[in-house]
């Protein structure tokens, strides 16, 4: 940020295996780096942090995640869990409200908080190879959201309140087991991407031609294929279709 002076300590690739304890006592820290460290817990002593925007914890062995993570209030770029061992996420969570990017891929996620809608500053969620099978229906009160990434997991359907991510421009739901292209996103005005890669839909809806923003539409292994009208429609758009 503009004006603003980091202060970072990055231990990239340490074999550490644990925090060592000096780091909890850099109350200075706006940036710390502590990804494939071989980390497996993350002490409670994290919140005393209370000057960090961006925490990397990315390719450990974190099977939780402790509720003071929510007390890292000013935590505004970036927070990478992805690539952990993930079960649940803190309810706390959902105390980030200045938070921009959040990454939690590749992990063993089975729901999202429903505190995930106080997050109301994320512009991009990473949810990628999880086990979720719905969503909360507070996700639709993030409206600033530009890119949702939700690829490998169990979704059937999107909750209705989905419509109200109106700044979404880039979503992904590659891998899941929808058998419809989810009604509720025919509401996003500024949708770009759509990717519906590997899914299970049948038949196509014909707003998809109506969405004014779409640039590309991936359906490839699909069973659903685009009628000659459809596809005019969407080439006559500039929408270039993939199936």
């Amino acid at each position: 940020m503009t004006g603003v002076t980091d202060v970072t300590l990055n231990l990239w690739r340490r074999p550490l295996g644990a925090v060592p304890a000096e780091v909890w006592d850099r109350t200075d820290l706006t940036v710390l780096i502590l990804a494939e460290t071989g980390l497996t817990e993350l002490p409670p002593e994290v919140g005393g942090l209370r000057r960090l925007r961006t925490l990397d914890l990315g390719h450990n062995r974190l099977t939780g995640v402790p509720a003071e993570l929510g007390e890292l209030t000013g935590l505004a770029d970036f927070l990478y869990l992805h690539d952990n061992a993930l079960t649940a996420l803190p309810a706390a969570l959902g105390r980030l409200t200045a938070l921009r990017y959040l990454n939690v891929g590749d992990n063993r996620l089975t729901e999202l908080p429903a505190t995930i809608g106080d997050m109301t500053a994320l512009v991009e969620l990473r949810v990628q190879r999880n086990r979720l099978a719905a969503l909360p229906d507070r996700l639709g009160e993030l409206t600033a959201l530009r890119e949702l990434w939700l690829c490998g997991n169990h979704l059937t359907t999107l909750p209705d309140t989905f419509g109200g991510l109106t700044a979404l421009r880039e979503l992904e739901l590659r891998d899941n087991a929808l058998a419809e292209v989810p009604p509720v996103l025919a509401g996003l005005p500024l949708l770009r991407r759509l990717d519906l890669r590997g899914n299970r839909i049948t038949e196509l809806p014909h707003w998809l031609a109506e969405l004014p923003a779409l640039e590309k539409l991936d359906l490839r292994w699909n069973e659903a294929r685009p009628s000659p009208r459809l596809l005019g429609a969407l080439d006559a758009r500039g929408c270039a279709v993939l199936f």
